[in-house]
């Protein structure tokens, strides 16, 4: 077992218990604020191009996916009350913990994209990012971390998203796995835990 996976393991075994109570208060409020399942469960490109499920709190209507794009903007009217709550809060990606468990993701690394995204990259720059774990988190979620709010101003989200932003991200992709350390996880984790709290300081 690598460094990487021991550290994932002793960091999301623990949290899943401790946080075991707020994800029966989160699935309670999902029930009772619209009406579907709890979790929304989206195929994604991991490691090596395998494709998996990962696991989110649901934050939109049922059925989202078939009225709209797989993006999401900041004035999506698809999102319900409550899932705009926990996208603001990111409590959203909490689920992910489950996929990190099951060996799909890490706690910090390139975040998985969609097959129609991921089609868009080049071909080697493809090969280098899909050879580690797709994560939780990674500096894109921290530079990015309003990303909606940023497509909600574009007339083409989906354009600006490919042409604009994804370049960005993939930079970061290749940096990361070019570079990655346990020390540079550490990091990142407790970077992106200051942005939330300082993005909404009042929660």
């Amino acid at each position: 077992m690598s460094a990487k996976r021991f550290f994932d393991l002793v960091c999301t075994i623990p949290g899943l218990i401790l946080l075991s109570p707020l994800f029966v208060l989160i699935a309670f409020k999902i029930k009772i604020d619209s009406e579907g399942p709890v979790f929304f469960k989206q195929t994604r490109v991991g490691k090596n191009g395998k494709l998996f499920k990962i696991i989110k709190f649901r934050t939109m209507i049922q059925n989202a996916e078939s009225k709209g794009l797989q993006l999401t903007s900041g004035n999506d009217n698809r999102i319900t009350q409550f899932g705009r709550f926990l996208r603001k809060m990111k409590m959203d990606e909490l689920p992910q913990l489950i996929n990190v468990l099951l060996g799909e993701m890490s706690l910090v690394g390139p975040r998985p994209e969609v097959p129609r995204y991921v089609d868009f990259y080049p071909e080697q720059i493809r090969k280098i990012v899909l050879s580690v774990l797709p994560g939780i988190t990674d500096r894109t979620s921290i530079e990015f971390i309003n990303e909606p709010i940023l497509l909600s101003g574009s007339n083409d989200a989906e354009r600006t998203y490919i042409e604009e932003i994804m370049p960005i991200k993939i930079k970061c992709y290749v940096d990361y796995v070019q570079n990655q350390s346990l020390l540079e996880d550490i990091k990142i984790i407790l970077d992106t835990i200051k942005t939330i709290i300082k993005k909404n300081p009042s929660r």
